[in-house]
């Protein structure tokens, strides 16, 4: 049936930096795993919100605080809980593959985001967090937006 109104649909963004062949697979392997990571038990939508939020980092051009490439903003350490050593789910994170049906969806939304035809759903967020904490830096900042248990804000320095 008709689908219900709501936000308008976000501008695609801006490929990533190019990253051509095997450095590429490279990209997309380390976001779907962020991905899996951070949001496999949510929605097709905040899967995407995720990458979304992996590619605005990398759009700040600010290397040193976020990474340089893809991969790098994914695996730089503490941003990205599922790869923190110690983190229950870093031993599933690294041994899911293809078998996984939420994994080959990640698969898929990573390889949109790597070639710049991800829409981006969270208005340049680059910063989320779940529900469920309150990170210092979200002190007295509203988010843009609520999906799943995630919270997504656009405005943190």
């Amino acid at each position: 049936g008709p689908r219900p109104a709501g936000p308008a649909p976000a501008a695609p963004p801006t490929a990533a930096p190019a990253a051509p062949g095997a450095d590429a697979d490279h990209h997309v392997e380390v976001l779907a795993r962020t991905i899996w990571g951070e949001a496999r038990g949510g929605s097709r939508l905040g899967m995407e919100a995720v990458a979304a939020c992996v590619l605005n980092r990398l759009r700040r051009k600010q290397p040193g605080r976020f990474g340089a490439s893809v991969a790098e903003v994914c695996l730089k350490p503490l941003q990205f809980s599922c790869w923190n050593e110690g983190d229950p789910n870093l031993p599933k994170l690294k041994a899911v593959d293809e078998r996984d049906e939420r994994f080959r969806l990640c698969l898929e939304i990573a390889r949109r985001a790597v070639a710049g035809t991800l829409a981006d759903p969270v208005s340049g967020s680059d910063h989320y967090h779940t529900v469920s904490v309150s990170p210092a830096w979200s002190a007295g900042r509203r988010p843009v937006r609520r999906i799943d248990d995630h919270l997504f804000f656009n405005d943190v320095p």
